[in-house]
């Protein structure tokens, strides 16, 4: 079970997301990284968040560039902490 979730709003935030996830490992901490866009699959996003802390998910951290919408879905949703990652996509 993950500890962290890390939630990405597209494919391409991947490389630096990744970064969060290389760090968790040094550490030894659980994690799992997917693509959920608070805009193409906003109800995706609902179910992660509202199922993740029966998955064991103590925190979120979310990265999203352009709009950003992610985060505040997230943070909408749960009362677990979160640490928003902006991604320039310009």
């Amino acid at each position: 079970m993950p500890s962290v979730l890390i939630l990405m709003g597209s494919d391409s935030d991947a490389p630096v997301m990744q970064g969060a996830a290389d760090v968790l490992k040094e550490f030894g901490i659980s994690s799992e990284m997917t693509v959920a866009s608070a805009h193409r699959s906003p109800e995706r996003v609902m179910r992660l968040v509202s199922e993740a802390p029966g998955r064991g998910v103590k925190t979120f951290i979310v990265g999203a560039g352009a709009a950003a919408h992610l985060a505040g879905v997230v943070a909408a949703h749960s009362t677990l902490p979160f640490i928003w990652v902006p991604i320039d996509s310009s």
